[in-house]
């Protein structure tokens, strides 16, 4: 076993930042007319080699995404591989069609823990105590992989999200239970912003975002009004900020000891690494000019938060979040972005002098919030910028108003969900949404066109980035909760989690404290993954239709989206700590719409549909 890399003997700003290059589509045309139908791909997850750590010491094994880029010397497309993967640069209403393709040939990286929910390709019966220790740990947790690709935040039919029980190994010889298809559609229809894709197999995310497997998709609008007062070219700079630990033979360390062994001999409840890495690489530097850019910050990690500043104490101005601009441009003197979270920024060097140099640094505690400090010499720096000799260009005054956010008005009951966790000797043995596993029946039935809110109520001691797929949401408020004693009432309406069954609302007024905290001025747009803090519970509001439909109308059992959002899986909801959302925080939802009959648990807590509409459903599908 290779020895442990110290992350204060790895030279800081060594490695430049490595801009990730875009995927470059087929284009396919209307015969007649010409115009734009689709923009096509062929993409597979693969293993190779890449310089991670800086110069002169050994590359890394990594997991990443391959496909055709233009080369940017001779122009000429060729195939090229990366981790972060390659950039989609997709446009508003032309839809992007990706054949994804797994070619990880080689057993996973990492100890996959086989006594957690996963997507187990072998059928692998858990295994029981006394655990092997990894390595070897059990072969047949660790080859074939599973993987199938998930766009976060895109609206998206749930045959193509994603869905974590849709996975499938090489050569697609072995498909999960879910429905399958390896041909993905993204519409593209909803509002332009910053999207990522990323592996999303049922109960090993972890493991393969950590050895690489995610990318950005940015979604364009050449109509949009804002863009023209925005950097762009070399001035717009994706980041994906993620945490890593090595050896000093290059290789990524991820730990195969769990906090309670005897349970879950490999999984832990939250990863944190001991050195940062930014688009794949070690603590780089970037050279700027003396001018504006744009940063599309994206938290990459599996657990850690991070709250940004800037060494000179400069403030930044946020112009965008999870599904697109703001309403009016925020400024901040820091900038805390939970895993799965991003944000659009603006940072100015015009006024800087050639040579200066700054630091992006972090001081968010982990777990967030009430964990260990950063280390300043490590885990306090993200990266740096070096302003260049360059001509100073002054930023164009932005407009007041970026976009305009409706107001959502619930127009069905309430829905009270809770955020669990069961404690072991060690730690944490597994964390729950509403207290139930995975595989219970489904409880979140909503109804599209309408209008939700729903309270979450955090138990636990951590903030937990709550992900909701196919939608964007709102925040509406945060207030203080009693806790205990709301946990102790809960407990005895429902009992101890984890559950299998369905659980109780209990009404949150009674254990209230103090007033309703709005959100912070740079959380009042859309939101596809929301921070729930700890002591509070965090009200949403969520609308099932597209993101752009107008209030008027949006109706209960009025389907706007351009598919039937009740076709396929179904979607899923959950803790976007990968950790977490590996063991069991993670829940099913199923889109209701007047066009499909209703759900119902069987005997064996499975839901199932009347099988005459399901016929006609794969009949159509088979169709197209």
């Amino acid at each position: 076993m290779s020895e442990h890399l110290d992350p204060r003997f790895i030279p800081k700003f060594k490695n430049e930042l490595l801009i990730p290059p875009v995927f470059k589509p087929k284009i396919i045309r209307n015969s007649c007319s010409g115009e734009v139908k689709s923009h096509n791909y062929r993409i597979s997850m693969v293993e190779f080699d890449q310089q991670v750590l800086p110069p002169g010491f050994p590359e890394t094994t990594v997991w990443g995404y391959e496909g055709v880029i233009e080369d940017p010397c001779s122009g000429e497309p060729v195939c090229f591989s990366s981790s972060p993967g390659p950039t989609f640069e997709a446009v508003r209403d032309i839809p992007s069609i990706v054949q994804w393709k797994n070619d990880i040939t080689e057993p996973n990286m990492f100890a996959v823990d086989p006594t957690i929910h996963w997507a187990n390709p072998n059928d692998f019966p858990p295994p029981e105590p006394p655990f092997r220790p990894f390595p070897p740990g059990y072969s047949q947790a660790q080859i074939p992989v599973p993987l199938v690709p998930h766009l976060h935040g895109g609206e998206t039919r749930s045959d193509s999200d994603g869905n974590p029980d849709s996975w499938f190994t090489p050569d697609e010889e072995i498909v999960g239970p879910g429905f399958f298809t390896s041909r993905y559609t993204y519409p593209n229809e909803q509002e332009p912003t910053t999207l990522w894709y990323h592996d999303h197999a049922l109960g090993t995310t972890r493991l393969t975002v950590y050895a690489g497997l995610a990318g950005f998709y940015l979604l364009r609008d050449p109509n949009n009004r804002i863009e023209k007062f925005l950097p762009r070219g070399e001035y717009e700079v994706p980041i994906v900020i993620q945490d890593r630990t090595f050896n000093k033979n290059g290789s990524l360390e991820f730990p195969s000891v769990g906090v309670n062994p005897d349970i879950h001999p490999y999984w832990i409840p939250e990863f944190f690494g001991d050195s940062i890495m930014v688009n794949g690489r070690v603590w780089p530097n970037l050279d700027v000019k003396r001018r504006e850019y744009r940063f599309r910050f994206l938290n990459g990690s599996n657990a850690r938060f991070y709250n940004l500043k800037l060494s000179n104490g400069q403030s930044m101005i946020q112009i965008g979040t999870d599904g697109g601009f703001l309403p009016h441009p925020v400024e901040l003197e820091e900038l805390l972005i939970a895993p799965g979270e991003r944000a659009d920024v603006l940072i100015d060097f015009s006024e800087l002098c050639p040579g200066t140099k700054l630091i992006l640094t972090n001081d968010a505690n982990a777990p967030f919030p009430d964990g260990d400090p950063v280390d300043p010499e490590t885990t306090g720096q993200i990266m740096q910028f070096t302003v260049v000799k360059s001509r100073s260009v002054s930023p164009r005054p932005l407009p007041c108003r970026l976009n305009k956010i409706p107001k959502l008005t619930p127009d069905v009951p309430r829905v009270i969900l809770t955020l669990n966790e069961t404690e072991g000797p060690g730690g944490p043995v597994i964390i729950t949404l509403n207290g139930q596993k995975w595989g219970a029946p489904i409880s979140e039935l909503p109804l599209v066109g309408s209008t939700v809110e729903w309270i979450l109520v955090n138990l636990t001691n951590d903030t937990h980035p709550i992900h909701v797929h196919l939608i964007m949401f709102q925040i509406l408020n945060r207030q203080t909760i009693d806790s205990t004693r709301y946990k102790e009432a809960w407990t005895e309406l429902n009992g101890e989690p984890p559950l299998d069954h369905p659980t109780r609302s209990l009404p949150v007024e009674p254990f209230l404290e103090g007033e309703p905290i709005a959100p912070d001025l740079n959380e009042r747009g859309w939101k596809d993954t929301i921070r729930a803090n700890p002591g509070q519970v965090t009200r949403i509001l969520l609308r099932f239709t597209p993101q752009d439909v107008k209030p008027k109308d949006a109706k209960p059992g009025k389907n706007l989206f351009p598919f039937d959002p009740s076709f396929g899986p179904g979607y899923v909801w959950h803790c976007h700590i990968l950790d977490h959302e590996d063991n069991e925080m993670m829940r099913p939802y199923k889109v209701r719409t007047p066009f499909c009959p209703p759900y119902q648990a069987d005997e064996d807590g499975d839901l199932t549909e009347l099988k005459d509409e399901m016929d006609i459903l794969l009949d159509e599908y088979d169709e197209e």
